[in-house]
């Protein structure tokens, strides 16, 4: 089915580094396969910056950044991270927060627009936040990009062209001018047909209601 004929277009706004989000992918995932309809849906991502003036070039660990952004110990965000880790790992993630690196992802944001160029969006999404939440790998390192876009079936000469240079760069800050038009202020936020709205990783049953929400709009039944 073309896009244009689906009844669902689900707008996902994510960051590559974003823990929450990376459970939202799985729990939206397991709603489609519990959707009667989810053959007529098409799910578009999207870039989002959870901390767009982090400074490009930098790398820090990402619970001595969280200590920081909150104000907290060392310890009080390792209890945060386990937290997380404990929800992620309902969805079948296994994290590994006290290892990973905060960067600035706009490079890895541009990665993921080449992939959707190609067909492959939601497999670059997927792999780079695999890559930053369970491999802890470093995603502003440029043959570590180059890496990942080559395992999902990108091309390897392009996108070591796309890494090295600002291809996609608007697309994303179109994406960035998106959201704040829909006034999104954190990811992961879920988009249907842009007439419903889901905010953050919430249960499987609120994305199946509104995945039915927006179809039953799009498709009314016959009078």
């Amino acid at each position: 089915m073309s896009a244009p004929d689906r009844a669902v277009t689900v707008e996902v706004w994510s960051d590559v580094v974003c823990p929450w989000c990376y459970i939202g992918k799985r729990r939206l995932e397991r709603a489609l396969a519990q959707f009667e309809h989810a053959d007529e849906v098409e799910v578009v991502w999207r870039s989002f910056q959870l901390d767009p003036t982090f400074p490009a070039g930098v790398r820090q660990p990402v619970s001595q950044m969280l200590a920081e952004k909150i104000g907290g110990t060392l310890e009080q965000v390792r209890q945060m991270n386990a937290r997380v880790t404990a929800l992620a790992a309902e969805e079948g993630l296994e994290y590994r927060l006290e290892q990973a690196t905060m960067v600035n992802t706009f490079d890895a944001h541009r990665l993921t627009h080449l992939a959707k160029a190609h067909g492959k969006g939601d497999a670059a999404h997927e792999r780079l936040l695999r890559a930053q939440l369970v491999e802890a790998q470093v995603l502003d390192d440029a043959d570590t990009l180059v890496r990942l876009g080559v395992e999902i079936g990108l091309p390897e000469e392009e996108t070591r062209r796309v890494v090295a240079g600002d291809d996609y760069a608007q697309q994303v800050r179109d994406d960035f001018a998106a959201a704040r038009t829909l006034g999104v202020r954190g990811v992961p936020f879920f988009a249907l047909n842009r007439a419903f709205a889901v905010s953050g990783a919430q249960p499987v049953e609120t994305f199946v209601s509104a995945l039915r929400a927006a179809y039953t709009r799009a498709r009314p039944a016959p009078s």
